[in-house]
Order: structure tokens, then sequence, then C-alpha cells
């Protein structure tokens, strides 16, 4: 009679002590935003809020106005600077070599027939599509907090008009990008890949 080898249990991801931070940071602070901004939205005339649409409280930050704006104003800065020192961890420690799209994976999304590769090149896609849109928000955002002293980002994107709701726009394509991302890590690591990104 033989033994039976008893079944290894998959090896659950570690993730560096930088990029938990960095995840915690960027949830709270997106979220924190996007809740402030909203405020800013529903409260303000010049955006229409008060006579349009009315987002519910319960997705609001802020409690009026000046409230949303402070709140929007300070996770701004934390937002930026957190994106900040992610991005000079990455270049320092030369992970942008396998975290974002090249030419292979372009290649891979259009002829590979391997699953497995094709999921690690479209997760490298939206990984590179993350950084113009994020900056988008910042540029945009910084065009609406001081429209006088940085009055040249409103006139590159045309007017006001246009420069608010390209930031406003950044919110769906963030969460869309976002749920993206959270799919692409389930179907590889499946949850243990996105808890660990956090614990």
């Amino acid at each position: 009679m033989t033994a039976q080898a008893t079944p290894r249990k998959p090896a659950i991801p570690k993730q560096a002590l930088a990029a938990k931070a960095f995840h915690w940071v960027n949830l709270v602070t997106l979220f924190a935003m996007m809740g402030s901004g909203l405020q800013i939205y529903n409260a303000n005339p010049v955006f229409g809020g008060r006579a349009g649409y009315h987002f519910p409280d319960f997705l609001l930050l802020g409690g009026w106005l000046a409230g949303g704006r402070h709140w929007h104003f300070f996770f701004m800065w934390v937002f930026g600077l957190n994106l900040l020192w992610y991005g000079l961890y990455v270049f320092s420690t030369r992970r942008w070599k396998n975290r974002y799209v090249g030419k292979n994976d372009l290649e891979a999304l259009q002829k590979s027939t391997n699953p497995k590769r094709r999921n690690y090149a479209a997760h490298r896609l939206v990984y590179t599509a993350f950084i113009p849109v994020l900056l988008l928000a910042i540029l945009t955002g910084l065009g609406m907090w001081k429209p006088v002293q940085f009055g040249w980002i409103a006139a590159l994107f045309g007017g006001w008009q246009a420069l608010r709701t390209v930031h406003f726009l950044t919110i769906p394509t963030v969460l869309g990008l976002m749920a993206v991302h959270s799919l692409l890590a389930l179907n590889v690591g499946q949850w243990k890949l996105v808890r660990s990104m956090f614990t």
C-alpha cells in the first residue's frame, strides 16, 4: 500500500510593503476625492448640481460646498504625493520593466492563444492606461483649483467648461479601470492575489 501524496496548497502571493501602502492610500484618497467632488457638484451652482441631477447624500463628503472643497483639496495633495513616491519607487527598483505594456504584450493580445499570457498582457495595458488618466485628473484639477495662476490649463482644453467636463469624466474612467484591474487580478490569482495587495 502506498501513501497518497497530500495535495499542496497554492502559494499565497507576497507583495512588497510599499505596494500594499500605495494601494491602501490610493483607495482611500480616490474614494474621498470622489465623495468630496460630488459634494462640490451638488452644492455649486456653477456646475449645475443645484438645478440638475443631485447625487444622494451617502455618496457625498463634506456636508456643504466649502466643506467639500476643503476635503477635496486636502486629499488632492495626499493623492498626488502618493503617486509621486510610488512612481519613484517603481522607477528606482526597476519594477517598471515588467509592470507596463510593451510591444510583446500588444502582439500577445492579438496573436497569443495562451489565456494566461493574454491576461498578463491585458493587465499591463490597464496599468499603463492608469498613468495618463490620473495625470489628466491632476492637471485638470490644478486648472480648476487655481484658475488665475493656471489659466493656461483651461486654455489648453479650450475653456473652463471643457476643463471641468474632462475632470469630471476622469471619475468614471478611473472606476472602470479599477474594475478591469480587479477582474484581471481575480482571473489570474483569484481572491488571494487581490487580498495580498492589502494585507
